[in-house]
């Protein structure tokens, strides 16, 4: 096992990273057909090709996933993801062409580095080019390359976030179910491990410790501003499952950005997951979310610990001792 989202079958991922600008954008593709959900929790969201994944809609298969920085200027990228799979022919037969379905969702990271640097439709290009099924970087890259944690005092006091991944073998053995999660972590809130209650990353307070994001909310309503945050996560898994459940999945996989990130879905985030089922393996709709919602908590801790500090916002590795106490 990898320990990636690329330990499930048929899933390829790949980056584009601008560190000067301090975006990018994280393509996963699918080598086979894979039914996709979405679940948004937050209430900024900025998304592409999402609204036919809901109950109703026809056609529930994608071919890619985009994750990417920029705000809704970056939703350019996922044009570039499409250009790269119709080039291979890849895509839904509509008899006239075949049609790449891509669905995409935008973090904000336009306050981190320059702000008019914004993925485009070239940098999605070479996200889904570099995609392969392997290991692949974690930390400040791809959507994570611009992401910040804990902005409730202003960016000056923020950390920074990251893209993470982990995966799982519910019950061991080759063959089995494998539950997988990537996660581009943008928090308005704090980020914390939920094995040990430690506050990894948020608000950076005078001394060194970290404020309580929660706490400080009451004296610092005035600094939250709109749809400046979004953690996008994604849950796959080689399980065989059918729309309704696909999106049972991706609803579970919202318990593990809750244990992970305090507080979470605010007004201020657009967070949402995506799920999706892309094998032939027997299992439980809630054993896939369960694991989903675990391995997806993991992401985030890995992505903030992986992280590397850019543009003024320090990463974990960079305070004393990996940490910092809670104020």
């Amino acid at each position: 096992m990898l320990g990636n989202l690329c330990d499930v079958p048929g899933v390829l991922v790949g980056h584009a990273t601008d560190r000067e600008g301090a975006t990018g954008c994280t393509a996963v593709l699918f080598d086979r057909p894979a039914v996709v959900g979405v679940d948004v929790r937050g209430s900024s969201p900025e998304t592409r090709g999402t609204a036919g994944l809901g109950q109703t809609g026809i056609v529930r298969h994608r071919q890619g996933i985009l994750l990417t920085g920029g705000s809704a200027f970056g939703l350019s990228a996922a044009d570039g993801v499409m250009r790269y799979l119709e080039e291979r022919g890849i895509g839904l037969d509509v008899g006239v062409a075949r049609i790449p379905l891509v669905a995409a969702a935008v973090l904000f990271d336009l306050a981190t580095g320059s702000a008019d640097a914004r993925p485009d439709a070239a940098m999605g290009y070479e996200a889904a080019s570099s995609a392969e099924s392997g290991a692949f970087e974690e930390g400040t890259v791809g959507a994570g390359t611009g992401a910040s944690v804990g902005n409730i005092l202003g960016m000056e006091r923020a950390m920074k976030g990251g893209l993470g991944t982990a995966s799982a073998r519910p019950g061991g053995g080759e063959g089995g179910l494998i539950v997988a999660a990537l996660v581009a972590v943008n928090a308005f809130g704090d980020v914390r491990d939920p094995g040990t209650g430690e506050t990894l990353a948020g608000p950076r307070l005078d001394g060194g410790a970290l404020g309580d994001t929660v706490e400080l909310m009451p004296e610092a309503a005035a600094r939250v501003r709109w749809g400046e945050n979004t953690t996008l996560g994604i849950v796959a898994t080689n399980a065989r499952l059918d729309t309704s459940q696909v999106q049972k999945v991706a609803e579970m996989g919202h318990d593990g950005l809750a244990r992970a990130i305090s507080p979470v879905h605010t007004t201020v985030d657009g967070d949402l997951v995506f799920a999706a089922a892309l094998g032939e393996v027997d299992a439980a709709t809630d054993v896939v979310g369960a694991w989903g919602a675990r391995v997806l908590s993991e992401a985030v801790v890995r992505a903030v610990r992986a992280a590397s500090g850019l543009s003024g916002l320090p990463s974990v590795s960079e305070l004393p001792l990996g940490g910092a106490p809670r104020a």
